[in-house]
């Protein structure tokens, strides 16, 4: 009788909250291992997929295919937690469809990082793929950030915006300036020091950029978040946004703050590796930050019991089964 009970185990709404909230840091997670591989010359450790080589399943025993395997590893435990969140809205009380097709994009993001990591090593790290597979892994951060939002908020009762035009309008333009400064950062990655191969691996393609002006169009792009940022400071303020809103607002800041210092700390002094990877977990970091801010003010308040501020028109929710 026991097996049945398991079968028919149902989630809560705040049980799948965590859930939830714990897949967005564990793709964070997965973001920062596998900028460790590049970083570390590691890519092309294990040169077969889904094997590591020729004869090996495992890693043999030296650092690069170590390294390498090790992230493999990773992505299998992230990729079980995409699946268990993407299954576990399925199971949730009461069940709702946006939860469900969100569910659903991560493992179809993820399907897709494994089938592009894998044509990835088989170009030998061409810079475009390289750029690709971490933009996708960008997208499956969106889609994470978004099911942890939407899992936050109340069923049933109809969304409401908890700021004005202006500040969602403003908060969008900062995600999207912050996208193209992410965008822009693979490309000086691209033509960059930092190929993810190491030397016995032979010379990986780079683009043949002018890297100090790829530079500079990265930085400008993000002296325009920090703009964009400082207007919707202004605008909060002016229009009495709710408080949970500023509390957003500073996250972003404080995690734009410490990700511009690295950028121009790593720039002058040669982009070292333990910089570069501190740098791209602040990228993922005000990633999040911003998609955070710009859904609160977009959707309603996410764990608030203010009624004003209710989530999930009737039409995005479905019974739960008997």
């Amino acid at each position: 009788m026991a097996a049945p009970r398991v079968l028919s185990r149902r989630l809560s709404p705040t049980e799948y909250r965590w859930l939830a909230s714990a897949t967005v840091v564990a793709v964070v997670v997965l973001v920062v291992t596998g900028a460790a591989v590049r970083l570390t010359g590691s890519g092309l450790g294990c040169p077969k997929w889904p094997t590591c080589s020729a004869g090996h399943v495992v890693a043999p025993d030296s650092l690069h295919p170590g390294i390498e395997f090790a992230n493999r590893v990773f992505t299998g435990l992230g990729a079980v937690a995409m699946a268990v969140a993407a299954l576990g809205a399925f199971v949730r009380a009461p069940r709702r469809r946006d939860l469900c097709w969100l569910g659903l994009g991560l493992a179809g993001g993820l399907l897709a990082e494994i089938v592009l990591g894998g044509v990835m090593v088989k170009h030998r790290l061409e810079p475009g793929y390289v750029m690709a597979h971490f933009l996708l892994s960008m997208v499956i951060v969106l889609d994470a950030v978004v099911l942890a939002h939407r899992a936050a908020l109340p069923d049933g009762a109809p969304r409401r915006p908890a700021g004005d035009r202006d500040l969602v309008r403003i908060s969008r333009v900062v995600v999207g300036l912050v996208a193209a400064t992410v965008v822009a950062g693979t490309v000086v990655t691209g033509a960059g020091p930092h190929s993810g191969a190491n030397a016995a691996d032979g010379r990986v393609a780079r683009w043949q950029l002018n890297l100090h002006h790829a530079t500079q169009i990265h930085g400008a792009l993000a002296m325009l978040v920090v703009a964009a940022v400082g207007a919707t400071w202004w605008l909060l303020r002016s229009h009495r946004a709710p408080a949970e809103a500023r509390r957003r607002l500073q996250y972003l800041t404080e995690a734009l703050a410490g990700q511009v210092v690295v950028g121009y700390t790593q720039y002058f002094s040669g982009v070292p590796v333990l910089l570069v990877g501190i740098h791209v977990l602040g990228a993922a970091t005000v990633w999040v930050c911003a998609l955070r801010f710009t859904l609160f003010l977009s959707s309603g308040a996410a764990l608030t019991s203010d009624p004003r501020l209710p989530d999930a028109a009737p039409a995005d929710r479905e019974p739960a089964p008997a």
